[in-house]
């Protein structure tokens, strides 16, 4: 990263923000195992395209290593928070073509309703385990936690 001061700035800032502005829940992390990650995810994404603005970088990075884990009422502030560190940043949608098809023909064989969120969760929960190493799933009951 060219510009890996003014980067770890925004990172530090969004995690301080996000800690006093979100609501409180045992499973937020903002410490140093959350940097880890996004660290780690921002590295993958840099190998994968080289060209791709740093600032989109990191802002993928960020949402896509913390918002699988936030309660929904809370994503739009981390949205928030993220657009005011980054100014005018816009972050392109990203293609999962194939990887959604798939998912949604498992659903149909599997005699379960594909329903965007249901599907955008899915994907969510692909992307975290491949940067962390233990993933736990919770929720009241009847979320798609598990099938039959």
């Amino acid at each position: 990263f060219g510009d890996s001061l003014t980067l770890a700035r925004k990172q530090t800032a969004m995690y301080r923000l996000a800690s006093e502005q979100l609501s409180s829940q045992d499973h937020y992390d903002f410490g140093m195992r959350a940097v880890k990650s996004v660290l780690v995810m921002a590295g993958k994404l840099k190998r994968a395209d080289p060209h791709m603005v740093e600032d989109v970088t990191l802002i993928r990075a960020l949402r896509d290593s913390n918002v699988p884990k936030f309660l929904a009422p809370d994503i739009p502030l981390f949205n928030a928070i993220l657009r005011d560190l980054f100014p005018g940043v816009t972050v392109p949608e990203i293609d999962y073509g194939n990887v959604k098809e798939y998912i949604e023909k498992k659903l149909v064989e599997n005699e379960l309703q594909v329903v965007p969120p249901f599907v955008k969760k899915i994907i969510q929960l692909h992307e975290t385990m491949v940067v962390r190493h233990g993933v736990m799933l919770v929720g009241v009951t009847a979320v798609g936690k598990t099938t039959r």
